[in-house]
C-alpha cells in the first residue's frame, strides 16, 4: 500500500514505534517538539542496534521557550547526531520521519505525549518513491544549510514556497463539500478562498480551536478570521472531548491535504512546513469517517460578542479592548 493514515489518539504511538523498531539502516527525524519518552527510547534503541540516526530539532519557539533541550541532551548522550533546524527559517514546524529511505511519515503531530494521547492529529505514511526521495532531499538540504528546490508537480506541499498557492488551488477545486480542521484561521488569502467556496455553493464546515487558546498577540487576527467565516454563513465548530491540533482539508470526499501547516502568514511565509496532498481511497475514506465523527462530536463556536467575552474572560487580559467589544456586562 503506497500510502496509509494514522489517526491520533485512536491509533496511539504504536505505528510510529513499530516503524522505528523496524528500521535497519537509517532514520531521519525532523521535529518541532520531541519530548515523548517512548519515542525517545525507541530512537536510542535504533542507534544501539546500528541504525544511522540523525535528528533535526527546532531550537526554540517564538516565545523563546526551549522544548527540546532535555531530548537533545539524551540524544547526544546516546551518541546520536542531532542538530538545530535550519536557521534560514523563523522556526521549523515540519514533523517528519524517514525510515531506511523507503518509508516517510508526514505528520501534524509533534512527538509529545499530549499529541499522542489528547489531541486530534494525523500522519500520512507513504512509500511512494517520489514522496520519500523529496522528503530526504529536503532533510539533507536543511541539515547541510543548503537551498532546497521543491518539485512543482509533487504531492508534497512545502513552506516557505508554494504552500499558500497549493492550498488555495485545493480549495478552489472543491465543488460540493469542504471540511477543514486547523488550529488557526489567520491568513486572509486562505480565508477569502474559503468564503468564495461557500459563495459558489460548496458546503464548508470548519473546525477550529476556541479563541482563548490563541496567544494574546494573535487574538485579533485569529478571532477576526473566524468571525468573518461565521458572518458569511460558514459553520465554525470546536471539537468536544479532544483538543484540535490537526491541520487537514478534505474536499468532496476524494482528496485531502494533511500536514503541519497552520493557516497563518507566519506558517506559510517564514517557517519550514510540510504537508501532503492525497487521493488514495483508503486514506481519504478514513479521513471522511473521522471528519464525520468529529463533526458529530462538536459544538458551534459562539462568536458573538457575548460568546467571545464568556470564552475569553479571565483567560486573556484586555480581550474586550483588543477585539473592540463593548463589555456592557460590567456596567
Amino acid at each position: 500500500m503506497p500510502r496509509s493514515l494514522i489517526v491520533l489518539p485512536d491509533d496511539s504511538a504504536r505505528p510510529i514505534l513499530a516503524a522505528i523498531d523496524g528500521a535497519s539502516r537509517t532514520l531521519r527525524v525532523k521535529m518541532f517538539v520531541f519530548s515523548d519518552p517512548s519515542l525517545l527510547k525507541a530512537v536510542v534503541a535504533a542507534k544501539r542496534r546500528g541504525v544511522t540516526v540523525r535528528v533535526m530539532l527546532n531550537p526554540a519557539r517564538r516565545s523563546g521557550e526551549h522544548d527540546n533541550d532535555a531530548t537533545r541532551k539524551a540524544l547526544e548522550h546516546a551518541d546520536i547526531d542531532v542538530r538545530d533546524a535550519n536557521p534560514a527559517f523563523d522556526l521549523t514546524h515540519e514533523k517528519s520521519m524517514v525510515v531506511d529511505d523507503r518509508t516517510a511519515f508526514v505528520k501534524s503531530l509533534n512527538w509529545a505525549t499530549r499529541n499522542l494521547t489528547e489531541t486530534r492529529d494525523y500522519a500520512v505514511v507513504t512509500t511512494r518513491r517520489p514522496d520519500v526521495d523529496e522528503i530526504v532531499q529536503c532533510f539533507e538540504a536543511d541539515w547541510h544549510r543548503q537551498p532546497f528546490a521543491y518539485s512543482h508537480d509533487s504531492h508534497l506541499v512545502w513552506c516557505p514556497g508554494p504552500g499558500r498557492d497549493r492550498i488555495c488551488q485545493f480549495i478552489d477545486a472543491a465543488r460540493h463539500r469542504l471540511f477543514v480542521q486547523n488550529e488557526r484561521f489567520q491568513d486572509m488569502v486562505i480565508i477569502e478562498r474559503l468564503i468564495r467556496a461557500s459563495q459558489r455553493g460548496v458546503k464548508v464546515d470548519v473546525m477550529a480551536r476556541p479563541p482563548h487558546t490563541l496567544k494574546r498577540e494573535k487574538l485579533v487576527e485569529g478571532v477576526g478570521g473566524l468571525r468573518i467565516l461565521d458572518d458569511v454563513g460558514v459553520k465554525v465548530h470546536k471539537l468536544k472531548g479532544l483538543k484540535l491540533h490537526a491541520k487537514m482539508l478534505l474536499a468532496d470526499g476524494v482528496a485531502a491535504i494533511v500536514g503541519s501547516i497552520n493557516f497563518a502568514a507566519g506558517s506559510l511565509d517564514g517557517r519550514r512546513e510540510l504537508a501532503i496532498e492525497v487521493r488514495d481511497a483508503d486514506v481519504v475514506d478514513r479521513l471522511h469517517k473521522v471528519a464525520r465523527h468529529d463533526w458529530e462530536h462538536s459544538h458551534a463556536l459562539d462568536l458573538s460578542d457575548e460568546g467571545l467575552l464568556a470564552d475569553l474572560e479571565d483567560r486573556v487580559e484586555g480581550s474586550a479592548e483588543l477585539l473592540a467589544i463593548d463589555d456592557t456586562r460590567s456596567s
